[in-house]
């Protein structure tokens, strides 16, 4: 029994895929698994359990960021991608990329992962880490991607990173496949990386790479006005100081390293993440405010248009990621999305119970736990028409 005394049964799933999609912005709601031959879409969408304890946004999204998973990778080879060119004789801003290649021989049939990490997050974090794993057992290749100053990089990038730059993203799609000549290719974000690809995806249009198979974005940072809002609420704060405190240091940092560039910028009152995103990137990013940046950058004004099969995946205890009405309902209209919402989960966490037999410290499998990891890797296998190792 979990601590609440509830019967611990199927968290209440929302679903909608293009096949069974009914009149804009209804719903399939299913508590139980959907099987249904003609589709087998819904089939990669098990009903989800949270794990015991673990019934709360705020604990899911603690333990999801802070239980220890001992993963180990192969080691990877470094990419290094010029997004931007010299600014004020700083530069050029370049960002790390860290890539597991499947033998060469097969290195180009094989399904290629990009994996965009969240806000201070970087290539090793531990949902980027399990997910790479995952995907490389599975016979893929996997691009871990760093945004802009992460991962250690403070020293190759003279620029901020922020949710808009799906520019950089589209830079390493370019690179990787002239590089490797891949024939195909899925984008996955979470939180703000999130943000990035679907932002990304909406600016292809009806033009998209024709390797680009499918986009996932694991709790995307859609709309950020609501959201930056929900940062500043008092059941949110703990975030939003962990963020800001993070960040403060990084602005730090990239004093020390550009002095011309972010020496004025120390003497801005930073006690928000508003008041950063107004004073820094704002300013830096060649917004007029934030208002300004949260409006441009927003990947919810291209729900409508997204023309690549795209897995969006949220939970409506996020604690802090907020979708607007009118987001939803154009997902649920999008025949290229499959839009699935559960009532658990929290912020990119998904825990469920695991197996038995399930070391989820130390290895992955279908049973360890990880709920959303498990769903994206089979939903991307699915529309690239590949199976396990093939």
């Amino acid at each position: 029994m979990p601590a609440d005394g509830a019967s611990r049964t199927s968290d209440p799933t929302t679903v909608t895929t293009p096949a069974h999609r009914q009149a804009p912005g209804s719903l399939l709601t299913q508590p139980e698994p959907i099987q249904l031959p003609v589709d087998p879409i819904p089939a990669l969408v098990p009903p989800f359990v949270p794990r015991r304890y673990l019934r709360n946004g705020h604990l899911q999204t603690l333990a999801g960021n802070f239980l220890p998973r001992h993963l180990t990778l192969p080691e990877p080879e470094s990419l290094f991608v010029e997004v931007e060119g010299p600014v004020d004789e700083y530069g050029p801003t370049q960002i790390l990329c860290h890539c597991h290649w499947q033998p060469v021989e097969v290195r180009r049939r094989r399904l290629t992962i990009v994996l965009v990490h969240g806000l201070e997050g970087s290539s090793r974090s531990q949902y980027i880490i399990g997910n790479t794993t995952r995907a490389l057992a599975a016979g893929c290749n996997v691009v871990r991607m760093n945004m802009r100053s992460c991962g250690g990089t403070d020293h190759l990038s003279p620029t901020i990173y922020h949710s808009g730059r799906s520019g950089d993203v589209a830079r390493v799609l370019s690179r990787i496949l002239s590089d490797q000549q891949l024939e195909s290719i899925a984008l996955v974000g979470y939180s703000m990386g999130g943000n990035l690809v679907l932002k990304l995806l909406g600016e292809y249009a009806d033009a998209p790479p024709p390797q680009l198979k499918s986009v996932v974005g694991i709790s995307p940072l859609m709309d950020l006005t609501p959201s930056s809002a929900a940062l500043h609420e008092p059941a949110n704060r703990i975030y939003e100081w962990h963020f800001l405190r993070n960040m403060r240091r990084r602005l730090h940092c990239k004093a020390k390293l550009f002095p011309r560039l972010y020496q004025p910028a120390l003497k801005a009152p930073l006690h928000t993440m508003r008041e950063f995103d107004e004073h820094i990137v704002a300013r830096y990013g060649n917004f007029r405010d934030a208002d300004d940046y949260y409006t441009t950058v927003a990947s919810s004004q291209y729900a409508s248009t997204f023309r690549v099969p795209t897995l969006i995946l949220h939970s409506t205890d996020d604690p802090f990621i907020r979708m607007l009405p009118s987001t939803r309902a154009a997902l649920l209209a999008n025949p290229h999305v499959t839009f699935v919402e559960t009532t658990h989960g929290g912020h990119c966490a998904f825990l469920t119970d695991p197996g038995p037999s399930a070391n989820r410290a130390t290895q992955v499998s279908p049973r360890d736990g990880y709920w959303a990891e498990h769903l994206l890797l089979n939903y991307l296998l699915h529309q690239s028409g590949h199976s396990h190792g093939s």
